[in-house]
């Protein structure tokens, strides 16, 4: 193996890796356009009787529910229920 042939799997590599992000930008771009918009940022929910939350890292949330989001879901929450910050 040569070091042209290396590098060709390191290309490819990075190649794959940044078509996952490019993705992912034109996902949330195209959400704002909607009628949702687009949280991003470690945010967790409250502790259910059963002792399951949801925590997520980008929240797509429904404009006319954006209001009461920051209430219900928010930093503070993922504190609470035990996870580090």
């Amino acid at each position: 193996m040569t070091i042209f042939s290396h590098s060709k799997y390191i290309f490819k590599a990075y190649k794959d890796i940044m078509k996952k992000y490019i993705s992912l930008i034109l996902l949330i771009m195209l959400t704002n356009c909607s009628t949702h918009t687009v949280k991003l940022g470690k945010k967790c929910t409250k502790l259910a009787a059963d002792n399951t939350y949801e925590k997520s890292y980008v929240w797509f949330i429904n404009k006319g529910n954006l209001e009461t989001f920051d209430d219900k879901i928010n930093r503070e929450n993922c504190a609470h229920n035990g996870e580090k910050l």
